[in-house]
């Protein structure tokens, strides 16, 4: 009886995973290698056709590099920074709480409110960034940068942005790694004169290795698959210089209507993200057993 009631209970988690992410994988795959199209009555099976097609596209090349260097620039921040604020939010002083809930709000407020505020701070025209740089006098009126106008300046943006969104997911994993950490360690590598530095660098950091894999694993997927921050502030321009490869198959297959083509982008990096996550939960693994 108690084994059937352990399935009774599992039953609608399975349920809801094969509805939500099961199935819809599984259209995609079969979708990525036809050549079905919004409105089609039937599709053919095309083989390797779609893929042949956007590795020889300059969008879709540019759109991958794009994935590339958004993922490991936002990365390299977010983990500096939920660093920085994991140890400055370890101790007690007065008035953590309130700081811990200014470091929460964005990623517990919807990201699309998020997004537009920041769309409007960067704005060529409104914005409040460059109402500052005119006046402490380095730029002159209408000569202030153009956030979201230029490709150099518009990668930069949501690259900053994509870091603010994920800073505070980041820095409570870390805060959960720093609090385990047993306070005995540091203390007696504080009595055997170890410094600051030399603490955080030989006794914190490598301790804290397996939930910083983790905090890196997760980042890497979100920001990977994610395209929110890229369709609210640049629909992927100017001249697609922060197109990433979730918003281009979007375009394609959703408003392009082009349904082959955006699946099989979308599946592009399906494996290299089970590489990469197999890759980091070994060295999770290995941190821990060590």
């Amino acid at each position: 009886t108690s084994r059937w009631l352990g399935v009774l209970m599992f039953t609608p988690a399975v349920l809801y995973i094969v509805a939500i992410i099961g199935v819809p994988f599984v259209l995609a795959f079969l979708y990525a290698f036809s050549d079905i199209k919004v409105g089609s009555v039937g599709w053919h099976f095309v083989g390797l056709a779609n893929y042949r097609s956007i590795l020889q596209s300059p969008t879709f090349r540019r759109s991958l590099f794009n994935s590339f260097v958004f993922t490991i620039s936002s990365q390299v921040l977010v983990i500096v920074g939920s660093t920085i604020l994991a140890l400055a939010l370890k101790d007690k002083f007065r008035g953590r709480g309130f700081v811990r809930f200014l470091i929460l709000l964005p990623w517990v407020a919807p990201i699309s409110l998020g997004a537009i505020g920041w769309k409007w701070i960067l704005d060529s025209l409104y914005s409040v960034i460059n109402w500052v740089l005119v006046a402490i006098h380095l730029y002159k009126p209408y000569s202030a940068p153009m956030w979201l106008g230029e490709p150099g300046l518009a990668m930069l943006s949501v690259i900053l942005v994509h870091t603010w969104r994920l800073l505070p997911f980041s820095t409570v994993i870390l805060l959960a790694g720093l609090t385990a950490i047993p306070k005995d360690i540091p203390e007696a590598a504080a009595v055997d004169g170890a410094g600051f530095w030399r603490t955080l660098f030989q006794v914190t950091i490598p301790m804290m290795l397996p939930i910083i894999n983790v905090a890196v694993l997760f980042g890497i997927i979100f920001t990977f698959t994610d395209m929110t921050v890229v369709y609210i502030l640049t629909r992927g321009g100017p001249l697609d210089s922060t197109q990433v490869l979730p918003s281009l198959a979007f375009f394609a297959g959703i408003l392009g209507g082009d349904l082959a083509e955006g699946a099989a982008i979308s599946l592009f990096l399906v494996p290299l993200l089970v590489a990469v996550a197999y890759l980091m939960l070994r060295m999770a693994h290995r941190a821990e057993v060590a």
